[in-house]
């Protein structure tokens, strides 16, 4: 298998720059969330399904020197440029494992918080991935997840239909990669049979104007994806094109909005 071609999204040098501007947009939503949870200097964090590694860097920030954060990600090249960013920044409490999480097994730790963002989404079993996290987090430990919970909540007003097909498109390719958009769906029935007892959940949903610095994530993520539909064979470059000139028609009404997919935040505790 090639797991670089294996990610729906891909791992080319554009879809890495997406992710961290991705991370930029949602940083401040990650950072309370985290804050929320409890983590901090000495915590012990374990990441999973850690990209490019921004979330990473910044949870090694925050644990410090008497912390430590364990990240797992199964693309090479993602884990070079973790890599990277951990040695640039003489990082030295960070532990990178290269591992399919579907085929390999977790590395055992003594936890005290896992980190799942938009993993959900894109893993071929969602329950086994649970059961092998129930597995390694130990009673007391705190796992914090953010997944979409309703991906087509995603629109804008006015109403864009190219746009509302080409998120239809999103979802089947998701789909058909043996993922499932709405990651958070069937979350906590998963962590109830895994020993998780759910301390909170949040709903995070904008509505935001073209100005506004979070409106560049779906943009972008637009203009990454519709290569990529391209390449799928399952648009032209017509309706490219058509998706590119009505999302710039819309940035250019100062009275567009656009409402972004629901992701939910669950935050849940290890109870046996």
């Amino acid at each position: 298998m090639n797991t670089e071609r294996d990610y729906v999204l891909g791992t080319h040098d554009e879809e890495l720059a997406r992710l961290g501007l991705q991370h930029r947009v949602w940083r401040p939503v990650v950072l309370d969330c985290w804050k929320k949870a409890g983590i901090t200097a000495g915590s012990r964090v374990l990441d999973v399904g850690a990209g490019p590694g921004y979330a990473t860097v910044d949870l090694a920030k925050i644990v410090a020197p008497a912390g430590e954060v364990v990240a797992l990600e199964r693309s090479t090249k993602f884990v070079r440029a973790m890599e990277e960013a951990v040695r640039v920044r003489s990082l030295t409490n960070v532990r990178i494992h290269e591992l399919d999480l579907m085929t390999s097994d977790l590395p055992k730790g003594d936890y005290d918080f896992s980190w799942c963002r938009w993993v959900l989404s894109f893993v071929s079993d969602p329950s086994l991935l649970i059961k092998k996290l129930g597995a390694i987090m130990p009673k007391g430990g705190m796992s914090i997840f953010h997944e979409y919970g309703h991906y087509e909540t995603w629109r804008f007003f006015p109403r864009i239909p190219s746009q509302e097909k080409f998120r239809e498109h999103v979802i089947a390719t998701w789909r058909e990669s043996g993922g499932e958009p709405d990651g958070a769906s069937g979350l906590s029935e998963l962590l109830s049979e895994n020993d998780f007892v759910i301390r909170s959940a949040t709903p995070h949903i904008f509505c935001i104007r073209p100005t506004d610095y979070m409106w560049q994530w779906p943009a972008q993520f637009i203009e990454v994806y519709l290569p990529r539909l391209q390449e799928m064979g399952r648009i032209d470059q017509n309706f490219a094109g058509k998706v590119r000139a009505d999302l710039a028609s819309a940035e250019k009404n100062r009275n567009s909005l656009m409402i972004t997919p629901l992701v939910l935040e669950i935050i849940a505790d290890k109870t046996a």
